[in-house]
């Protein structure tokens, strides 16, 4: 990814690293950031792939560059990467928006769709999509004034 994270990043969220976040150093603890990027990843892999039963399948080796402390924003970009037959590969990065310093990359992540006995199920796809409406319509889920979903 690029320095400033702007070009090649198609999904972003940011984060304020609160006391419950932190380590016994007063640091970001690892574990904390990793779900996080785990559940921005799982979101962008259900809305790319069409499917709310997307799993985390792989996360390469991860390297952490610096930290982060309390009080600190931090910025999650993810960038598909690939499509396969059923699943979605990214890339992941974290930057510290207050110092500017990257704080770790996964280069891969991998997410499968599964069908409702939880097989991997062909999605289709080939590209990113901006749409935000390839989730409801690809399962036919609507969602009603009150919040709630119907068919």
């Amino acid at each position: 990814m690029s320095d400033n994270m702007s070009e090649d990043v198609t999904f972003r969220s940011r984060r304020w690293v609160r006391p419950e976040d932190l380590n016994a150093y007063g640091t970001l603890f690892g574990g904390s950031l990793l779900r996080w990027i785990d559940e921005e990843a799982a979101i962008y892999a259900i809305i790319q792939l069409g499917n709310p039963r997307a799993v985390t399948k792989y996360i390469s080796e991860i390297d952490f560059v610096s930290s982060a402390r309390q009080g600190d924003l931090i910025e999650m970009g993810l960038r598909a990467t690939a499509f396969g037959r059923t699943s979605l590969t990214m890339r992941a990065e974290v930057r510290n928006m207050i110092t500017r310093d990257r704080i770790l990359t996964i280069e891969k992540i991998v997410f499968v769709g599964l069908d409702d006995h939880g097989q991997p199920i062909p999605h289709g796809y080939t590209d990113i999509t901006y749409e935000r409406d390839r989730l409801p319509h690809h399962h036919g889920l609507m969602r009603t004034e009150d919040g709630s979903t119907a068919d």
